[in-house]
C-alpha cells in the first residue's frame, strides 16, 4: 500500500511570524457542531491553546463539520504544527471521553499567505462561510464566528470595511 504524502510544504518551516488560513473537518463531516457545547468548548481550546503558542486567532467559524480560521504566529517560537498538534489532541481526546467517538479527520488544509495577499479579504471569506452554505444571510447573524482580536461583531465588520 502507498504511502499518502504529506500536504504541508517539505522545505518550509512552519514557525515564526506567519499568517495561516487553516481548516480541520470532523471525521466522517459529521455535525458535531450543532451542539452549542461543542462548539464552545472548540472555541475555548482554541483560544487557550493559541495564546498558550503563540498564535493570534483573526477569525473563527465553526461550521456543523468543519473549523476554519486565520492565525498569526507573534512570536519565532510560533510553531504551527505544534499548535495544531496539541489543539486536535487536546480537543479529539475530551470529545472522545465524552461522546466515544472521533472528532478530527487525520489531516488538515493550511494555506499560507503571502505578503501581497488581503489579509482582510480572508478574514471576509472565512466569516463568509456560513452565509455560502445559506445557513445565515449575514455573517453578523452566525452565532458560531468571530475574532479573539476585535471584541465584538459589530467592531469586526467595522474593521473589515
Amino acid at each position: 500500500m502507498k504511502k499518502k504524502s504529506s500536504p504541508r510544504l517539505r522545505d518550509y518551516s512552519y514557525k515564526g511570524h506567519n499568517l495561516y488560513f487553516i481548516t480541520i473537518n470532523t471525521n466522517q463531516n459529521e455535525n458535531y457542531f450543532l451542539d452549542h457545547s461543542h462548539v464552545e468548548f472548540i472555541k475555548n481550546e482554541l483560544k487557550a491553546i493559541s495564546n498558550k503558542l503563540f498564535f493570534n486567532i483573526k477569525v473563527f467559524c465553526i461550521m456543523p463539520d468543519h473549523l476554519h480560521f486565520l492565525s498569526e504566529g507573534i512570536s519565532e517560537q510560533a510553531d504551527l504544527h505544534k499548535f495544531i498538534k496539541l489543539f486536535k489532541q487536546v480537543t479529539s481526546y475530551c470529545f472522545k471521553q465524552n461522546t466515544g467517538k472521533m472528532l478530527w479527520q487525520l489531516s488538515y488544509y493550511d494555506h499560507i499567505l503571502r505578503k501581497e495577499e488581503n489579509i482582510k479579504s480572508v478574514m471576509k471569506y472565512i466569516l463568509d462561510n456560513p452565509v455560502r452554505k445559506r445557513l445565515v444571510n449575514d455573517w453578523q447573524e452566525y452565532p458560531y464566528s468571530g475574532s479573539f482580536e476585535i471584541d465584538n461583531k459589530k467592531q469586526l465588520a467595522e474593521f473589515l470595511q
